[in-house]
């Protein structure tokens, strides 16, 4: 089995924040992603397939179809955008990086599935500290 990993980037703007705490509650839970006026996150996304190698390209699977996938479904609708209120797939959902990888997970499986690839593995870094990782079910 190999594995191949595109890492693509995009910068969005969040908040944590649930309507049922009072604003003490959400700021000593969430801190400054409680902000009232929002905050923002250089993401880097590690989007990972497996799969064995093809005999007539020694691919798993064309790496630059795997980026234009990622670009188009992923980073065109999150780049420059606030998760809470600009991104369908993120309505109604806290928008944590746990959240988020696995709101890309549920947007990018069906479409590498059809193109024949597997999704193995969804990794968010939201900041050079700390990142989530997602397998999927």
């Amino acid at each position: 089995m190999v594995y191949l990993t595109r890492v693509e980037h995009f910068n969005a703007a969040h908040k944590l924040w649930n309507p049922n705490w009072s604003d003490e509650k959400n700021k000593d839970i969430f801190g400054k992603c409680a902000n009232e006026n929002w905050h923002g996150h250089n993401y880097e996304l590690f989007v990972t397939i497996k799969g064995n190698t093809m005999p007539d390209t020694g691919f798993i699977f064309n790496a630059k179809q795997l980026s234009t996938i990622i670009k188009e479904q992923i980073c065109d609708k999150l780049d420059h955008r606030n998760l809470n209120m600009d991104v369908d797939f993120m309505a109604g959902k806290f928008t944590t990086a746990e959240n988020l990888a696995i709101a890309i997970w549920e947007q990018l499986n069906p479409i590498l599935e059809a193109a024949g690839a597997t999704l193995h593995c969804i990794k968010l870094q939201e900041t050079p500290r700390i990142y989530v990782e997602y397998f999927g079910n």
